[in-house]
């Protein structure tokens, strides 16, 4: 038989460098992914060079920015909870970030979406994660101990969490059979391969860049789709995981679910080239840039935080009098807790409900916290200038 022509057989390659199709008994084309790093090598010159560089300034200056911070985990509150509500806003559902707050904060408002449980377990989820590497690498272990978390007695609690499929899935349209899906997933005896594989990329030595390295994994993971629910959710989590595992941020507070929301269509579409035509180039290109975008708006948002915050106790000092010493204190619990009652400041001052009230009101003239469900008891305060540095601008 004739050889092919080099640079035919060169196209051919680059086009199943992610893996291919394959034909199944019921007549469908499944996905069987290709072991990473993907052959034909990477082609990391030019463009995606000069990306690449601003992608790890723009990280490295973010993770500098939340370190001078007075207390780096009071930014990092928000940011998981902002996460979470993206993530989950991805995969369908409505909540906000002021529902998920009221939930948290057990305001038991009955026009809260139900599907903010979701989001409280997205949060969960991701504390969980943050705590078991302290133990274990990213893993198939740690990987299912999150799915656990994430869909217990939520939408999906019922679809085996924390277990891999056993059987096939696919992606497409609401309602679309085998035979219509966009895509349809690796069959399921090859899920525990396929993530075992992916495992070992993680932790072989690799010259390849760090953000290369988890680029190609929330890929690959997202193409594996080794659950029958939670995959999309999973894979963004795993992105966090991976660059505080390989210390490329110290706390997790890159929100890369921000961008894939603001370019749903993109995200799915780069997803699928490397999928059809091994384009993985573009997928790094697409990620790369997000990476820079959302670094770059949560450095400005650190920076914000530290002149509101330095803005407020001033006013405090200037306005309060005697009362500016418990002021302070509450403005400093305010970070972790931006929706508040009276009850819960007079526990932290250990004062009396008069006392608290009064200091409530005074704060509240200061503009820091506003009351917000017109309730004449039970009365609930938002932390307004935090909370707006984290608002959704509207469509």
């Amino acid at each position: 038989m004739e050889a092919k022509p080099a640079h035919i057989q060169r196209s051919h390659a680059m086009r199943n460098r992610a893996g291919r199709y394959i034909r199944q008994l019921t007549g469908s084309r499944a996905f069987s992914p290709a072991t990473l790093p993907p052959e034909p090598a990477l082609d990391l010159g030019g463009d995606l060079q000069d990306i690449l560089s601003r992608a790890n300034y723009a990280l490295g200056r973010l993770d500098g920015a939340v370190l001078t911070l007075p207390n780096p985990d009071l930014f990092v509150f928000m940011y998981v909870r902002k996460q979470a509500v993206l993530s989950s806003q991805i995969e369908g559902t409505q909540s906000s970030l002021q529902d998920l707050l009221a939930a948290e904060a057990q305001l038991n408002d009955p026009a809260t979406p139900r599907d903010v449980s979701e989001v409280i377990n997205y949060v969960a989820a991701m504390k969980h994660g943050l705590s078991l590497l302290n133990q274990l690498p990213v893993s198939v272990r740690l990987i299912r101990e999150i799915h656990k978390v994430l869909l217990e007695s939520v939408r999906g609690g019922k679809l085996t969490p924390g277990e891999l499929r056993t059987s096939q899935n696919w992606i497409g349209p609401g309602g679309c059979t085998l035979q219509d899906a966009v895509f349809v997933l690796p069959p399921p005896q090859e899920v525990p391969q396929a993530l075992g594989d992916l495992e070992r990329f993680l932790h072989n030595e690799s010259s390849l860049p760090v953000l290369v390295q988890v680029a190609l994994a929330q890929a690959q993971f997202e193409t594996i789709h080794p659950f029958l629910d939670g995959n999309g959710r999973i894979g963004r989590l795993l992105i966090t995981f991976l660059l505080v595992e390989r210390k490329m941020l110290s706390r997790p507070v890159l929100c890369l679910s921000h961008y894939f929301k603001r370019h749903r269509s993109a995200y799915h579409e780069r997803l699928q080239a490397v999928r059809d035509s091994g384009d993985w180039e573009a997928w790094l290109k697409f990620f790369l840039l997000g990476i820079i975008e959302v670094s770059e708006e949560a450095t400005t948002t650190a920076a914000k935080i530290l002149l509101m915050r330095e803005e407020y106790r001033a006013k405090i000092t200037d306005k309060l009098g005697r009362a500016a010493r418990n002021g302070h204190r509450v403005m400093d619990k305010l970070f972790d807790h931006p929706i508040v009652a009276v009850s819960n400041v007079r526990e932290w001052l250990g004062c009396t409900s008069a006392g608290a009230n009064s200091l409530v009101q005074k704060l509240a003239a200061l503009g820091l916290l506003r009351e917000f469900t017109g309730y004449s008891r039970n009365r609930r305060f938002q932390f307004v200038p935090y909370l707006s540095l984290f608002e959704e601008p509207t469509q």
